[in-house]
């Protein structure tokens, strides 16, 4: 139907847009969505996160690209969210995502996680999943073929954790 030139331009101009968009220091909301998955039901996220954090904005490109739709706040203070959602500072990362049923994921967690997360059953008090600091290899976080072993949290509203996954390599994430 469109050439291949036509349709890496269309993209290509679709990415600067969205990038420039989310580099303003006004805090701003961008809704994004993976083209592929557009028809489906797709997992909607409210992303916070600094306008100028590249990490955050790898990290959201990963979660795109695996069938979520994200609607990104860019702000200086977002701290807020975080104190309001209950999430403790020893679970917090550089952002976090909401998702509509009002579940945080925190920090730098595989869109793998979230979707097994977003299939099951939670008890209650459960607030959602934090991948604490910024290990080296999580999506977002990639250093060459470097690799941080480390664990995805399932939170809990008093406070607690319970360990919902453990990474061990790099190709456990996808």
């Amino acid at each position: 139907m469109f050439s291949n030139k036509f349709t890496l331009k269309l993209i290509t101009t679709f990415v600067v847009v969205i990038s420039l968009a989310s580099c303003s220091d006004d805090a701003k909301v961008i809704s994004v969505a993976h083209p592929q998955n557009a028809k489906s039901q797709s997992i909607v996220l409210d992303v916070y996160k600094s306008p100028t954090c590249g990490c955050c904005k790898k990290w959201i490109s990963h979660i795109n690209e695996n069938g979520f739709e994200s609607k990104v706040h860019s702000s200086q203070n977002f701290s807020v969210i975080k104190d309001k959602k209950g999430i403790a500072p020893r679970y917090r990362s550089c952002h976090t995502a909401i998702s509509t049923e009002g579940y945080v994921f925190e920090g730098h967690v595989p869109a793998k996680f979230i979707k097994q997360f977003m299939k099951e059953t939670q008890p209650e008090g459960v607030i959602g999943l934090s991948v604490p600091a910024m290990p080296v290899g999580t999506p977002g976080m990639e250093v060459g073929d470097k690799f941080q072993p480390y664990r995805v949290l399932l939170l809990k509203s008093d406070g607690t954790y319970d360990i919902f996954a453990t990474v061990q390599s790099y190709e456990e994430q996808f």
